[in-house]
């Protein structure tokens, strides 16, 4: 009897299709009652996919048919000698040899088994189950009690999901160490069972294809907010990166990288089409806005797509307002500026650092003055570079903190003066004095805010567009009081940043209106947020103005989605309806109800539609610390049918590229000096497929990950910091701020 390799066969005795042989009436009753109990394990029968030739008719007259037959069908290949019959399953349309001389069907009962697209084929598997603790779906935290068998094509999957979620090379799998650990966890799994590096190669490919129909299927016909960006490999090819953003039903906001791909140049126009083929392929028929980085090319990528894409179904006011600038490169242009100013006090207290951290000997002297003058500190000297003022930031936060350890150093340490002596005698700075460290603690101060904006616009698990102008009002509020200082740098300084800022976000004008929009959604502030902070800003009269262009375009949104989403008039929402019959026994409960109603009927007073409505009531949510805008549309979408819809689409957007500039952190890790070896499209099956698993990891896995690397960088900064000049030098052609192509402490080729 003929069975295929590698396919585990079922316990249950093997039928035949001898037709030569009759059973006898006992063993006729056996069989009868073997089968109907097999067949009561197994599922329903589906209704049969098969489109080949034409089945074979005719059976075997006094045998029993096999219940292998229920799951398969007996096809003819070709014609005359040289055809052949086949078993076809009705699940997957794989086929085996059927020759019913030759042949037998357990290969077919075993195929049963673990069929891929059989839906109840973990029902069918033998032998004793074990309680395990399985995480919870969705993202969830916690896990749950359930019965489960041990199968290898289970954990090959498992495995194979591991070295992408985790970055591992894919030699990982065939190492002695890793052999004998999963032995040791499952005694079931022999070595045999333990794939290859390029069976895993094979089955990250498998798991890509098989995540990437799912996302197409939820994101056909959508309209989406995206972000790209371009990175250029230490293969020295371009990628890049397009990343979706998107609330779901459930009022849930999603990421997902859709590519992270080759292209011929970094041209305007080249990113235009790659984009627009990939949104063709992906099934996505409407852009709603695209964050992008301050480069010259973008505005073409911005104007082709917007011309291309005119007439697709998605499109809202024919694109007007598709182009959004990211916030974080303003940011940090804005602050560049306001660094040149105290460059020199900034350089001297680098060149301080930097000392101390080039020895250990250096090191320890410093920690030996640190405890004469009765300093304990667990903060750490932390040496920036140069091109990231975030790391600037950092390293002078800290550095002004131990201000007397150094101003004692420079009169008691005779290689540190020295050390700045030499300095100065070849035309360098000397050592950092107490006036630098005054302009740097005032810089510090200002800085902060800066810091804590650049932190919030670089989310991508939470809304961003709703804070953002949050946080511009109290900068542009801040660098408006500093220019009137006395203290004349910090005067120059805020000067320079003001002239900056005017030139992206001066007079309102230049912000895309859409961020005015979602401020205005957010049910805490609405309307009166922004005619406060632009009478603050502004004064009143261009305030009015001002207010009246957001209020036009947020009328303009609201009719394009009217005419596109008829509300659906009800008295009440399921919810509702089921939230008033559980407290109908609470009279104290239905009083409190019936008057929410009445504020609601007496508030939308004279109001024609659902805007007038949402403007008019009063701002809810103001004083909870906890308020969440996705949870709050959620629980009132059936009162605002059309509006939510505005917010679904505008609260989405993302206010910086950081999240696709995430990816290329990433990709630094996968394609580093070596692993340089592989495909730019493993790289993607890589990068993306990574990206589309992580959905499922809940909040508190991901935060845990975040400080394992937050650690390596740590360690990782303490290597190269022993090697100042080649950290500098290696960090010269960052022209990234806040996303740093991190690369693991121990690498393993491929």
């Amino acid at each position: 009897m003929e069975t295929l390799a590698n396919e585990p066969s079922l316990q249950t005795p093997a039928t035949t299709e001898d037709v030569g042989a009759i059973p006898t009436q006992a063993e006729d009753s056996a069989a009868t009652q073997a089968e109907a109990v097999a067949a009561a394990e197994l599922p329903p029968v589906p209704p049969c996919q098969v489109s080949m030739t034409a089945p074979v008719s005719g059976t075997c007259s006094g045998r029993k048919k096999s219940l292998a037959w229920d799951y398969f069908e007996k096809v003819k290949i070709g014609e005359g000698d040289s055809s052949k019959i086949k078993a076809v399953c009705n699940f997957c349309q794989k086929s085996y040899n059927a020759d019913s001389k030759s042949c037998g069907t357990s290969n077919l009962l075993a195929h049963v088994v673990i069929c891929p697209k059989n839906p109840n084929r973990d029902d069918l598997v033998k032998g004793q189950k074990t309680l395990a603790f399985e995480p919870k779906k969705d993202g969830d935290d916690g896990f749950n009690l359930v019965s489960t068998t041990f199968s290898v094509e289970a954990s090959r999957k498992a495995l194979a999901e591991m070295i992408i979620i985790d970055e591992l090379p894919f030699r990982y799998v065939e190492g002695y160490g890793f052999k004998k650990y999963v032995t040791t966890l499952q005694p079931k799994l022999r070595l045999k069972d333990i794939p290859s590096c390029q069976t895993v190669a094979r089955d990250v490919i498998g798991i890509y294809n098989s995540e990437r129909d799912k996302l197409r299927k939820s994101l056909k016909g959508c309209r989406m907010c995206l972000t790209t960006d371009t990175w250029t490999s230490v293969q020295n090819l371009n990628y890049m990166c397009l990343t979706c953003h998107f609330i779901d039903d459930a009022w849930k906001l999603h990421k997902r990288i859709l590519n992270f791909c080759l292209v011929e140049d970094h041209k305007g126009e080249t990113i235009g089409r790659k984009i627009e083929m990939s949104l063709r392929e992906w099934g996505i028929d409407g852009i709603f806005t695209l964050t992008v980085d301050n480069a010259s090319s973008n505005l073409t990528t911005i104007k082709f797509l917007q011309r291309v894409t005119k007439d697709w179904n998605g499109t809202v006011l024919g694109n007007e307002y598709m182009h959004m600038r990211c916030c974080a490169h303003i940011l940090n242009l804005i602050v560049g500026e306001g660094l040149k100013e105290i460059d020199v006090s900034v350089a001297k207290v680098r060149e301080a650092v930097r000392y101390v951290k080039s020895s250990p000997n250096r090191s320890q002297t410093f920690k030996s003055f640190m405890e004469r003058l009765g300093m304990e500190s667990k903060s750490l000297l932390s040496l920036d570079v140069p091109t990231r003022w975030n790391s600037t930031y950092i390293m002078l936060e800290t550095a002004e903190k131990f201000e007397k350890v150094f101003l004692r150093m420079d009169f008691e340490d005779d290689g540190y003066s020295s050390y700045f002596r030499t300095k100065e005698d070849s035309g360098g700075l000397g050592s950092p004095c107490m006036a630098d460290f005054q302009n740097c603690r005032s810089f510090v101060t200002f800085l902060r805010l800066f810091y804590n904006a650049m932190k919030k616009f670089s989310g991508s698990l939470y809304v961003t567009s709703n804070t953002f102008y949050d946080e511009i009002f109290v900068i542009q509020e801040s660098i408006s009081n500093l220019v009137k200082s006395q203290n004349t740098l910090l005067k120059n300084t805020a000067t320079n940043m003001q002239t900056k800022f005017e030139k992206y976000w001066g007079e309102g004008e230049k912000i895309n209106p859409l961020l005015y929009v979602a401020v205005v959604l957010d049910p805490r502030k609405k309307l009166r947020f922004l005619k406060f902070s632009f009478t603050e800003i502004y004064g009143n009269l261009v305030a009015e103005v001002m207010v009246d262009r957001v209020k036009d375009l947020l009328y303009k949104l609201y009719n394009f989605y009217s005419s596109i989403h008829s509300p659906n008039l009800q008295e009440q929402s399921e919810s509702e309806r089921s939230e008033l019959e559980s407290d109908g026994s609470d009279p104290y409960v239905m009083v409190h109800s019936r008057y929410e109603r009445f504020l609601e009927v007496e508030q939308s007073v004279g109001c024609s539609n659902e805007l007038e409505k949402y403007l008019a009531e009063n701002c809810d949510g103001r004083k909870d610390v906890n308020f969440e805008i996705l949870e709050w549309w959620r629980d009132n979408c059936s009162r605002y049918q059309v509006l939510s819809k505005v917010a679904k689409d505008v609260l989405a957007m993302p206010v910086s590229t950081v999240a696709s500039e995430s990816a290329f952190s990433t990709g630094g890790r996968i394609v580093d000096p070596f692993r340089s070896s592989l495909s730019p499209l493993m790289v993607q099956n890589l990068v993306c497929s990574q990206n589309w698993l992580q959905a499922t990891v809940p909040i508190s896995h991901r935060r845990s990950k975040d400080d394992v690397e937050a650690l390596e960088e740590e360690l990782l900064d303490l290597v190269l910091n022993e090697q100042p000049t080649a950290n500098a030098t290696a960090n010269s052609n960052s022209s990234k701020s806040f996303t740093s192509g991190k690369r693991p402490l121990i690498s393993i080729d491929d």
